[in-house]
């Protein structure tokens, strides 16, 4: 295999990180957006957290396995309740439900996602630098 195709691969594979990476952070913002918001109705549910995946699949063109965004599925945890019998949207007993988003979790989520694409931006810098040294030396 020549070393053109390696660095299309490398590229690729990096590429392939940068948008599973980048759509983990679109749902993760999402909860963080909805994390302090009531359901429409009184007694309604509110914004469930979404949990991102990721599967891995042969990309044919680079003959390599790469990583997609899975499935966004929503978490089955519980809602936080907080007595307030004056909200419009409050329950017969004076509860409303809040969303089971955990700004804390959250922003852990963002930051891992977000030094993993970081990650994957240094793949394709590196890979960049080693095309431009191997044009040089080609050149010489």
């Amino acid at each position: 295999m020549s070393e053109g195709n390696d660095f299309s691969r490398s590229m690729g594979i990096a590429t392939s990180g940068l948008r599973a990476q980048a759509g983990r952070m679109r749902v993760i913002s999402e909860n963080i957006a909805n994390a302090d918001s009531t359901a429409k109705t009184a007694g309604g549910d509110p914004y469930r957290r979404k949990v991102p995946t990721f599967s891995s699949e042969l990309d044919r063109t680079l003959d390599s396995r790469v990583v997609t965004l899975g499935k966004v599925k929503p978490d089955t945890s519980d809602f936080r309740i907080k007595h307030e019998p004056g909200n419009p949207v409050a329950d017969a007993n004076g509860n409303v439900k809040y969303p089971n988003v955990n700004s804390l979790v959250e922003m852990t989520d963002m930051r891992e996602a977000q030094r993993s694409y970081e990650a994957n931006l240094n793949v394709i810098s590196a890979t960049r630098r080693m095309i431009q040294r191997t044009l040089d030396i080609l050149k010489a």
